[in-house]
């Protein structure tokens, strides 16, 4: 079904311009790994909020602001949890959200989009650019319109002020720098 006309249908189904779309939280997932001793943790956030504006026609035109409120960091262990909200890692009562905010979107073919923006983090703020798999629109049973969207980057934590580690007797450290962050997001299409 690659023929001129189905595409051509296919696109004048799709509305002209920029549509506003925003983040379900209970159907996406913000999480991350980091190296700890011999394996990885694993962690999660639970509060995230943001909106995407998504031109079908023109994905250069589009754009996103994502945020995520740092306490609501779940690494299911309570005092490495603390541990992670206090000084040595994001300080979340100095600084409550690390956000994400376009600059550009380019097409990168078979439904990926590099995404460079900022990242602001610890008061800090750095580009960055995600690599992002569009997954469509599709409709779902209610009668609304829903977008998803799914990304893993590497971030480097020391980048952003969180340098605390403890060494290893038999030399190394505990934690490892690297960190990776996935993010699934599913978005409902406001009227």
């Amino acid at each position: 079904m690659n023929s001129p006309i189905a595409a051509a249908a296919v696109q004048a189904e799709a509305p002209a311009g920029l549509e506003t779309f925003t983040i379900d939280p209970d159907h996406s997932e913000v999480g991350f790994s980091v190296r700890h001793l011999l394996g990885r943790t694993r962690g999660r956030f639970s509060r995230f909020s943001g909106t995407v504006r998504l031109d079908r026609a023109r994905p250069e035109r589009s754009s996103v602001v994502f945020e995520v409120e740092a306490a609501s960091i779940d690494t299911r262990q309570a005092d490495r949890d603390a541990h992670l909200r206090s000084a040595d890692f994001f300080d979340a009562e100095r600084f409550p959200l690390v956000r994400f905010e376009s600059a550009g979107v380019r097409a990168l073919g078979g439904g990926r989009y590099r995404v460079d923006g900022e990242l602001a983090l610890r008061g800090l703020r750095k580009p960055i650019a995600l690599d992002v798999d569009y997954l469509g629109v599709a409709r779902d049973p209610w009668g609304g319109e829903r977008a998803g969207f799914s990304t893993q980057a590497e971030l480097d934590r020391k980048e952003f002020g969180m340098v605390w580690n403890a060494a290893l007797d038999n030399g190394g450290w505990i934690l490892g720098d690297e960190v990776t962050l996935t993010i699934d997001l599913e978005t409902i299409r406001r009227a």
